[in-house]
């Protein structure tokens, strides 16, 4: 063989074993044994979205529909629940350093998308809705959006959606949280708010200064959502789901805190 092409392969194959020593072994998925070696599954959610997660004033209790079905699903996997309450919009991050095992708190897959994130299955479908004053009558639907200006929560389908229609609007006002957007549609400061409509009913309900107009703009699909590559735990969140909506306790959840018929 000739001494230089010699030379080129030995150097070559030097290098492929130090790519392979270096880059060590394919890392096993141990995201569901971490969780039963702790004993509790860790949710990170927001509690600053009634009915799905919210803080109770009197007794100072988390609650809503997510908290409930995460209590659920921990208990159907045979673990305990730790709840950590944090701002939305580092729910994130904050899964992707280990600071959750799984966040369950209304995000949509198009809130969670492209952030090197597993999903559950769909476990609710959440519609968007125009949300004005009670008195307003010139906003009657999306048609009778044209140059008005709309308020959305920052980080949310919400705002997604509006973003997607911002040619319609006047003007998108992006609010940290959404009672923050719904004072501002109270004092005039802005014509409509773009919102879950879970979440709409649970403000009229509490003030009914307000009301829902026209079709649903949209719909989210809202699932889990986890680590990248935590696939076994997400098999177990699927595995949990299942049996809650066979046995008759998603339904239960679900009638206490979402049916708004």
């Amino acid at each position: 063989m000739n001494q230089a092409i010699f030379t080129r392969l030995s150097f070559l194959l030097s290098l492929l074993f130090l790519v392979v020593v270096f880059s060590g072994p394919v890392m096993a998925d141990d995201s569901l044994a971490k969780v039963k070696k702790a004993g509790e599954l860790t949710v990170g959610f927001c509690a600053q979205y009634p009915p799905f997660e919210s803080k109770n004033e009197k007794n100072g209790e988390f609650e809503g529909f997510d908290i409930d079905l995460a209590k659920a699903i921990a208990k159907e996997i045979g673990v305990d629940v730790k709840l950590i309450d944090a701002e939305w919009q580092g729910l994130l991050a904050g899964l992707n350093k280990g600071e959750y095992d799984t966040l369950i708190t209304c995000m949509s897959k198009s809130e969670a998308r492209g952030e090197n994130t597993n999903f559950s299955e769909v476990y609710y479908k959440l519609p968007d809705v125009i949300v004005v004053r009670k008195d307003e009558n010139a906003i009657t639907g999306k048609e009778s959006l044209k140059q008005k200006t709309v308020g959305v929560q920052l980080g949310s389908g919400s705002e997604q959606l509006a973003d997607s229609m911002k040619d319609t609007f006047k003007e998108i006002k992006k609010y940290n949280y959404n009672p923050e957007a719904f004072t501002d549609l109270k004092f005039g400061r802005i014509d409509a708010v773009l919102v879950g409509y879970a979440y709409a009913v649970n403000q009229m309900k509490a003030d009914p200064s307000y009301k829902v107009v026209g079709e649903p703009l949209a719909e989210a699909e809202v699932v889990a959502v986890l680590p990248q590559g935590a696939d076994a735990l997400t098999q177990e969140i699927n595995r949990a789901l299942a049996n809650l909506k066979s046995d008759g306790t998603y339904q239960a959840i679900y009638d206490k805190w979402l049916n708004v018929n």
